[in-house]
């Protein structure tokens, strides 16, 4: 296994995890339900889902376009989506 970069991913997903709208979620959902480990063991699952699509489309995408492009696409996407809920339009 590749330790550092297991260890590059884990913090730069942790760190851009931080008080998102998912923990917000998460904490929500666990203070109404009374039912922290139900709600963690959702969490987890959904958050392996979602990466698991992420990183098999990653893989896909790497094969026919330069890493330059996926990175200046996904910030693009970032920056319209953040602009789009600025304006109220998400």
């Amino acid at each position: 296994m590749d330790w550092k970069l297991f260890l590059a991913v884990f913090v730069s997903i942790f760190t851009a995890e931080l008080a998102d709208k998912t923990q917000f979620v998460g904490i929500t959902m666990s203070s109404q339900s009374g039912k922290p480990w139900v709600v963690w063991m959702g969490s987890v699952a959904g958050y392996m889902v979602v990466t698991a699509i992420s990183v098999f489309l990653g893989s896909i995408l790497g094969k026919y376009l330069k890493p330059e492009i996926i990175k200046y696409v996904g910030g693009s996407l970032f920056m319209l989506i953040g602009g789009l809920m600025i304006m109220g339009k998400l």
